[in-house]
């Protein structure tokens, strides 16, 4: 269907005869039939709604009219009730459209302008967050030693048990069968996330044996707060290194 809006400034909305014709399935000369008689009997003036279009098949120019709301209702007074109706829904989409004027330079300028202050602020916002997450992680980055599990589920603000269960389940750490201790698998040594460290343990007699204990470096720690459920690096600066 077409949309023959006749809309320039403050110059009122108006519908052309062609689309009438459109609407109401009737031929075009026949409606400019009528609405010339309409006109003559209104008393207005032709030429106040006048207007020509070219025929795109045969490239000869018509006369057609364009219709304010009045003499439109006017118009179809005397149409079958559902033709009424169509031009009454087509009036209202068109008063329902709103068409902005062209913004100026400075406008546009200044859209844009607001634009990026808009995501300025929200790049701003987003660094607040996430400034907490970096101070830990250059602080843990600036530690020395490295820490048994009780100490990196301290730093992570989750349980030991926690821990050690995701390190198990995750090719961190394991236990050979019989044995109480873990020990690191050997990627994670090669990355530097984690070490062994061997460790005088007294048994309940007073004798003394070796044991070696999964140490997790500075690195792998930094390393479990992105990848361990629930982790929050500390902000603060009491975590303590061994």
């Amino acid at each position: 269907m077409s949309m023959e809006l006749i809309m320039g400034g403050s110059a009122p909305l108006t519908m052309s005869s062609r689309e009438i014709a459109e609407l109401t399935g009737k031929r075009h000369d026949h409606v400019v039939r009528d609405i010339e008689k309409m006109i003559s009997d209104v008393g207005e003036g032709l030429p106040n709604f006048g207007d020509t279009y070219t025929n795109e098949q045969n490239g000869q120019q018509y006369r057609c009219y364009n219709l304010p709301r009045d003499l439109t209702y006017t118009l179809i007074a005397g149409y079958r009730s559902d033709l009424r109706l169509k031009i009454v829904r087509r009036w209202m989409e068109l008063e329902a459209v709103t068409i902005a004027p062209p913004e100026t330079p400075e406008q546009l300028a200044l859209r844009a302008l607001t634009g990026l202050q808009t995501v300025v602020e929200k790049q701003k916002a987003q660094l607040a967050l996430m400034q907490p997450k970096v101070d830990a992680l250059d602080r843990i980055a600036g530690l020395e030693g490295t820490f048994n599990g009780t100490e990196a589920a301290k730093e992570l603000q989750i349980g030991p048990q926690m821990l050690f269960r995701w390190m198990d389940t995750n090719e961190w750490t394991y236990k050979r069968a019989g044995s109480a201790n873990r020990l690191a698998y050997q990627k994670r040594i090669n990355a530097g996330d984690l070490t062994h460290k061997t460790t005088i343990v007294v048994r309940p007699d007073g004798t003394e044996k070796a044991a070696d204990q999964v140490r997790i470096t500075a690195q792998g720690l930094a390393k479990l707060a992105r990848l361990v459920p629930g982790a929050h690096l500390r902000a603060g600066d009491e975590g303590e290194a061994a």
